[in-house]
């Protein structure tokens, strides 16, 4: 597991402005999979894949009280609760104070706060796909022959 320290953090771009059409309340929990066509904030429980519809600027956001148990497919994620799945967003993920992610991120870019937790791959879509394949396992597997090579 990855803690990141003050001298660690990335300093986000700018600032990110939402605004959000949906909201899961702390008391509600959503079982099944969610596509949003707007921006969406968590801030109960998804149990199941959340994902943006193709082609559209959506930001999904989870607030402190918020948990998936799934995967997040969108345009930008911001994580303040916990997310035990796989993040992929095209654009920007922001990891907040308080954010625990279990599984892997793939972004255009990526913040980290002070305080963040992540247990699993960071990996940067610059236009160019992951050695193997997107499974974490043969991207470890890739890199690993790489290092024992050299």
């Amino acid at each position: 597991m990855m803690i990141f320290k003050k001298s660690q953090s990335v300093k986000f771009l700018q600032p990110t402005m939402e605004s959000f059409e949906t909201i899961i309340g702390p008391a509600t929990e959503v079982h099944g999979r969610l596509v949003a066509n707007e921006s969406l904030r968590i801030d109960g429980r998804v149990i199941g894949n959340i994902e943006a519809r193709q082609g559209k600027s959506v930001s999904i956001a989870l607030g402190k009280t918020g948990v998936v148990q799934g995967d997040v497919f969108a345009f930008r994620v911001l994580v303040a609760g916990r997310v035990e799945g796989n993040i992929y967003a095209t654009e920007r993920v922001e990891l907040h104070e308080g954010a625990e992610v279990r599984g892997d991120i793939t972004y255009g870019q990526l913040g980290i706060e002070h305080g963040a937790k992540l247990n699993g791959l960071m990996i940067s879509r610059n236009g160019e796909d992951p050695e193997g394949s997107t499974d974490s396992a043969a991207i470890f597997q890739a890199n690993w022959s790489k290092i024992k090579s050299s």
